[in-house]
């Protein structure tokens, strides 16, 4: 097959690989068992706001973020922004219906919990990503900077 293909892996590799195929599958098929159609449109729906919304939207922001750290050296610094953004985003998207309160009065019916909080916790999280991020970025700076032998004039 050539180098673009990775060799194949030992048998508990692919018995892992086998398994996730049949229980991607099984997840499948229960989950196009009842309204099948709503679904794939749920999906397609899906796809369309990411490629022609979401996309361009992020791509922008992290090209704008790269502009920014400036010359190349600055350039791996806009790895701390862009990972605690991602993951605070990806938090939004999953828990927005919670987080806006759109849903609060069915949550709080199905689970007996109160809804209040989803936003001040995504918020808290979202700040300790972005501060735990910066954190790391000053360690590393400092220890670069000790490492860094003294220029010679």
């Amino acid at each position: 097959m050539g180098k673009f293909w990775p060799p194949l892996g030992s048998p508990f590799q692919l018995l892992l690989l086998a398994c996730s195929f049949a229980l991607a599958g099984y997840a499948g098929v229960r989950l196009l068992a009842d309204d099948w159609f709503q679904v794939a449109l749920w999906f397609v729906g899906a796809a369309v706001v990411h490629d022609l919304v979401l996309l361009p939207l992020y791509a922008t922001a992290d090209r704008a973020l790269v502009r920014a750290a400036g010359a190349a050296g600055q350039r791996e610094r806009a790895a701390y922004v862009r990972v605690p953004a991602v993951l605070s985003g990806l938090l939004l998207l999953v828990w927005f219906p919670l987080i806006s309160g759109r849903v609060a009065d069915r949550y709080e019916s199905a689970t007996a919990l109160s809804a209040s909080g989803f936003l001040g916790r995504w918020l808290l999280i979202t700040a300790l990503l972005f501060g735990g991020s910066a954190l790391l970025l000053v360690v590393r700076l400092r220890r670069a900077t000790k490492e860094r032998p003294p220029a010679v004039h």
